[in-house]
């Protein structure tokens, strides 16, 4: 089995390091997770990305980028041994949702304690989950190359090797010259995925031609560790609970609509959000600078490929209306690292077809239905037509009632 060459030290000697079971490429929250989890499980893992995360620090201003954490993902993050530092730095319970519609009035509420359950979830900065997880990784044995870029690889018998544009080795201070290989190669790299365009795998989806814009914002009632959300037929407005007593807001416009309010001054701003939200919280009173990203709906037409295998953004971007992207992601982690294990188990090649097969199915079928779930929200809520709009509050004031069936959602949200 081949090695990973290591380029001469200062002294002229040169080193080898040892082979690897995983290289994982990207270090957002879901690579970062992916190595972590890997390593922890007895592989040999590398993680590689362009970039270290900036480090976080709680004088910093919140973060833009919240993500609501489910309680599979809580899990997973538990498992690892980083969830009770992320929890204790600066995360926000919520324990309510409250769902309605601003053409029929038609509401829905999901409540932890209904499910027998203490907690939702808790939004959490982007960045300290990501930054949480880097700290971890030296001690889980994962060997950081940063910065590090893939422009290309080739399956050779047993293994894939990695043609690197540049790679440092964090915390040893040497570049590793010659080709980089493991047995199994992770596609965590984004929506975008340099990766996965190598790896020859197409996308099929649709562009939704709307942004989301993004801010924390003060309001005038306090938020009850409630996450609320709005559907307009604009596109969906959702206030998540922040640890300090803001909101955070994810409000999806129309392109040409997104431009207009961002141009806005403050003032102007507050007032269109305080209307959008129907003043559910009160007057909105201050904001921080504010953001926007596209949206779109994308999903691989197949998750893996010789010794290959996609997760996170990089197999599928959802429509945030859910908020569930981050936490497909996770679930893509624990379904690939119990695959991994599984086959190492029964003595069997982690990287052979038939399993990768197994991970692909069951993570690509999951992702998939929950995708074109969303998708489907996104697409009824975009109803204008009168009796249309009827049924949909119709619709929604029955299921408000059926309580077994908003628990199966409920528990299907929460991975559980």
């Amino acid at each position: 089995m081949s090695t990973t060459s290591l380029s001469t030290r200062s002294d002229g000697a040169r080193r080898r390091g040892p082979s690897l079971d995983v290289a994982v490429v990207g270090g957002g929250m879901v690579g970062a997770a992916a190595a972590l989890a890997l390593a922890r499980a007895g592989f040999a893992t590398a993680l590689l990305d362009a970039r270290a995360p900036a480090p976080w620090q709680v004088t910093d201003e919140v973060d833009l980028r919240v993500v609501g954490l489910a309680p599979s993902s809580i899990a997973l993050l538990d498992e690892l041994g980083v969830w009770a530092s992320i929890r204790q730095a600066r995360s926000s319970p919520y324990a309510h949702m409250h769902v309605w519609d601003a053409e029929n009035g038609a509401a829905i509420d999901f409540d932890a304690a209904t499910e027998h359950r203490e907690l939702l979830g808790y939004i959490v900065e982007n960045n300290l989950v990501q930054w949480t997880l880097w700290q971890a990784l030296d001690a889980a044995g994962v060997r950081r190359l940063c910065p590090a870029e893939v422009r290309g690889f080739e399956v050779r018998e047993e293994r894939i090797q990695l043609d690197l544009l540049h790679a440092e080795s964090s915390g040893v201070d040497q570049a590793y010259g010659g080709p980089l290989s493991a047995r199994l190669l992770v596609a965590a790299d984004g929506a975008g995925s340099p990766l996965r365009q190598l790896a020859g795998i197409a996308t099929r989806g649709r562009d939704y031609t709307q942004r989301a814009i993004v801010a924390h914002v003060v309001t005038e009632r306090a938020h009850q560790k409630t996450a609320w959300q709005r559907f307009l037929p604009s596109g969906p407005l959702a206030l998540l609970p922040l640890a300090d007593g803001r909101s955070s807001i994810v409000w999806s416009l129309p392109e040409d609509e997104a431009q207009q309010v961002l141009a806005l001054d403050d003032a102007g701003f507050l007032n269109a959000l305080g209307v959008a939200s129907d003043f559910r919280l009160g007057r909105i009173t201050a904001t921080t600078p504010r953001a926007a990203f596209p949206l779109k709906l994308q999903l691989a037409e197949r998750y893996q490929a010789d010794r290959f295998v996609l997760l996170g953004d990089a197999a599928h971007a959802v429509h945030p209306l859910a908020g569930q992207g981050v936490n497909l992601g996770l679930r893509d982690v624990a379904e690939l690292r119990d695959t991994l294990v599984a086959a190492r188990e029964a003595g069997r090649d982690i990287a052979a077809a038939q399993v990768l097969r197994r991970y692909a199915r069951r993570r690509r079928s999951a992702d998939t239905l929950d995708a074109l779930g969303f998708d489907a929200l996104a697409r009824i809520y975009a109803w204008q037509a009168p009796p249309l709009v009827a049924a949909r509050g119709l619709g929604v004031r029955v299921l408000d009632r059926l309580a077994p069936l908003k628990r199966r959602i409920a528990g299907h949200a929460a991975g559980l």
